[in-house]
């Protein structure tokens, strides 16, 4: 196995942890900018008050991508075992 190729892997491994960790924490933090901007225009500093909201759109948002997550995972898995022959040889 030449350091190209465990470059190669390495790199689409990367790409798919950072897919998969933006779809999930893109929609919390736009709704924490959201809450944020709300507090600070009505002066509210309450710590409960941004956590929910936020750690109830992550959960929502893992509960819609579930099947589109784990397929992704799926996929990458698949292609690594296909490949390993070509990796080792």
């Amino acid at each position: 196995m030449t350091p190209e190729i465990v470059v190669e892997v390495f790199r689409n491994a990367l790409y798919v942890i950072i897919l998969l960790v933006s779809a999930i924490v893109t929609p919390g933090l736009a709704v924490g900018l959201v809450v944020a901007i709300f507090q600070a225009a009505t002066s509210i500093n309450e710590q409960t008050l941004s956590f929910l909201p936020r750690l109830l759109i992550t959960l929502a948002t893992m509960i819609v991508i579930a099947s589109w997550f784990f397929s992704t995972l799926v996929g990458f898995a698949n292609e690594l075992y296909v490949s390993i022959p070509e990796l080792i040889g």
